[in-house]
């Protein structure tokens, strides 16, 4: 009799959990928390051997923000294609794969299960542990597959549904100390690039803009207090009532201006907590992570201020701090390596909390 998989499942935890480790140690990710369709593999936590990205941006740019319908619906039509190409990419076969790992939250729920339908297919089909993985803890590990975590850190988390600040004192140990409290970094950044009728995403454009004005306009700066905790929605206010207070008045702000005076307000902020956080937790290594990772102005104050203060920096390149699939196996390894799986009926959560890990 053929054995269920629940059986068989069972009996591979407790091998694992007893050191009997295969490596390397191959991982299969899918990552469809918004509009990415990814699928990845990634050896022993570090080693891509394929990541492939479909993105919708230019589907929702004409809506000015993401759709979730449509965003589903791409999901569904695209991630064989992805996962068939990942697979050639890697040049291996499903039953060369140790496990499979997919997000499970937070993200658009829609999104959400079209990668957990397909992760469980496999995972039953071939007879291999499920593990769901939370799309923060992905973007954290992102820069793991640059070089390896250094514990303890602190990680700087900033795109755009997410602006929080996380200590980590091993792998898969996550305290949240601050988040924001209204608007992400990210958020606000696509708004006020629609009040400027910028494009979406407006990240980029408002960090192109910036780098050919001055940050003149006076901007408040939120919640400068000895919390960790973050606030744009007031800046963003600020933003769009000088704009049309100007308009009322017959003046006109200058574009590059107002984008260089508000991504200003937003990395000193970003800046300013993060590393009061890295000196009174007495860390030495910072990370960065998320979609706004790729912000120019970011990267550069951050840097410097790394070096003043002698903290590692990890930054990871352009290609990983969107979303990507590759992050979500880099979890997935230790997970598996820990034993901490995932029944069939995981299911999506669209705002799930770090701490489930």
């Amino acid at each position: 009799m053929k054995k269920h998989w629940h059986d068989i499942i069972k009996e591979k935890k407790e091998k694992v959990l007893g050191q009997e480790l295969d490596h390397p140690v191959r991982i299969l990710a899918i990552e469809t928390s918004c509009d990415e369709t990814s699928v990845a593999i990634v050896e022993d936590g570090q080693k891509v051997l394929a990541n492939v990205v479909s993105s919708q941006i230019e589907i929702h740019k004409r809506f000015g923000g993401v759709v979730p319908e449509v965003a589903s619906r791409k999901h569904v039509e695209g991630i064989n294609y992805i996962l068939e190409e990942s697979l050639q990419e890697a040049h291996l076969t499903l039953d060369k794969i140790n496990a499979i790992a997919v997000t499970n939250g937070p993200g658009l729920i829609g999104a959400l299960l079209v990668g957990l339908a397909a992760a469980k297919a496999i995972a039953f089909a071939k007879g291999i542990p499920l593990i769901g993985v939370h799309h923060i803890a992905g973007h954290i590990y992102a820069n793991h597959l640059v070089r390896p975590l250094e514990f303890p850190l602190i990680a700087l988390v900033v795109s755009g549904g997410h602006t929080e600040l996380i200590y980590m004192k091993d792998h898969l140990e996550f305290e949240l100390l601050g988040e924001t409290r209204d608007d992400a970094a990210g958020e606000a950044y696509d708004k006020v690039a629609r009040a400027l009728q910028l494009p979406y995403p407006g990240g980029p454009h408002i960090d192109r803009l910036a780098k050919q004005g001055n940050p003149i306009i006076p901007l408040p700066r939120a919640l400068m207090d000895e919390s960790y905790d973050f606030s744009f929605s007031g800046l963003k206010s600020a933003v769009i009532n000088t704009l049309h207070h100007a308009r009322q008045r017959g003046e006109e702000v200058k574009k590059e201006d107002m984008a260089a005076s508000f991504q200003e307000a937003v990395v000193d902020v970003l800046v300013e907590k993060t590393f009061r956080a890295v000196v009174n937790k007495d860390v030495k290594h910072l990370v960065l992570a998320g979609g706004v990772a790729a912000n120019s102005r970011l990267r550069e104050r951050l840097m410097e201020k790394a070096e003043e203060l002698g903290v590692r920096l990890t930054i990871p390149p352009l290609s990983l701090c969107t979303d990507n699939a590759a992050m979500i196996a880099s979890v997935g390894y230790y997970l598996y390596i820990q034993g901490k799986w995932s029944s069939l009926d995981l299911n999506g959560i669209a705002s799930l909390p770090l701490s489930t890990l």
